[in-house]
């Protein structure tokens, strides 16, 4: 008779993930141990904390959808990381996909076809995976593998939407081997104003938000009231980047505006009171770099036209963000 193979906490936590949300409670949407009873709530409005082990969380998100938010977080994540503050040499930075419908971070860093589940601590909290020296936590790994897995969907209601969130914010132990904590948490958020901008306003100590709109008139309507709820919310707004401002072309020095000019950005910008962050181009390596999992800030050496323009770009726009995150820690310290 062969020898008994009991399955990994991991493997458990994925079939739990393969069974219907019916199946699931509102409280423990993803399965995991139990760590505790639950915080008790008060009459008054929730108490916005610290998320374990992470020492700044900043939000990179987007009012209108398909601006290239998740490319730009995840660039804008490793530019952080490539160009850190004097005062953190070589900071410790992950990445947290918030997206729970459409989980794109896996595809975007090469971990899609990894077949890796993130690990359980002893204390039932998930570790990051890690790729490109960037630890992440993504739904999308904890969904079920194998063949058809990317045509996976998530069908959950509000409720499970939300407590899913607060388990991917609270329940991730960032930790790495060494003991070191995150000096900074990027969070990508899905588009729009809905469940998850809320859960994060309401319930995470954020220090700062990068919101992201390419130039059309359409992009910056969904982009205004993205920033009025983030300040409804006392989410601070550390700037904003304009996506696919321009595109050079490998025959001529002129920058062709594709999608329009820059004016109603600045002007956004200049009557909103925020800082504009930088302004990338389009770059075709963008795209491929994302499919292949390897960001386009990662490459070095020849390219095409454009390529060392958005990672100067976004390099320089990395630096204001450390220098802003940093400063309003010390503030609030003060």
């Amino acid at each position: 008779m062969p020898p008994l193979r009991l399955p990994s906490p991991t493997t458990l936590l994925r079939r739990s993930l393969r069974t219907s949300a019916l199946q699931h409670s509102h409280e423990n949407p993803l399965g995991l141990p139990k760590r505790g009873p639950p915080s008790p709530m008060g009459r008054g409005p929730p108490q916005k904390r610290r998320i374990p082990y992470v020492g700044k969380v900043l939000a990179v998100a987007s009012g209108k959808g398909g601006v290239g938010k998740s490319t730009v977080a995840v660039n804008l994540a490793l530019s952080l990381l490539h160009n850190p503050p004097p005062s953190i040499p070589r900071p410790r930075v992950g990445i947290l996909d918030l997206d729970i419908f459409g989980p794109s971070l896996p595809k975007l860093i090469g971990l899609e076809s990894s077949n890796l589940s993130p690990e359980l601590t002893s204390q039932g909290a998930l570790r990051p995976l890690t790729n490109h020296s960037l630890p992440s936590m993504s739904i999308a790994y904890l969904l079920p593998g194998g063949k058809g897995a990317q045509d996976t969907p998530v069908v959950w209601r509000g409720m499970m939407v939300q407590k899913a969130v607060q388990q991917l914010l609270f329940d991730v132990d960032w930790r790495d081997d060494a003991g070191r904590e995150l000096d900074l948490l990027v969070v990508d958020m899905p588009p729009g104003t809905g469940d998850v901008a809320l859960t994060l306003g309401q319930l995470v100590e954020t220090h700062g938000s990068v919101i992201v709109s390419t130039p059309q008139d359409v992009a910056l309507l969904d982009t205004r009231k993205g920033i009025a709820t983030f300040r409804k919310l006392s989410i601070p707004i550390t700037g904003l980047l304009l996506n696919s401002s321009h595109f050079l072309c490998p025959s001529c020095s002129t920058p062709h505006l594709l999608f329009g000019p820059p004016t109603s950005f600045r002007s956004a910008c200049a009557e909103l009171g925020i800082e504009n962050l930088g302004e990338l181009p389009l770059v075709p390596g963008v795209s491929a770099g994302g499919d292949r999992g390897v960001p386009l800030v990662l490459r070095r050496g020849e390219g095409a036209r454009g390529e060392e323009e958005l990672r100067s770009a976004l390099g320089g726009a990395a630096r204001r963000v450390w220098e802003k995150v940093l400063a309003r820690g010390e503030g609030e310290r003060a």
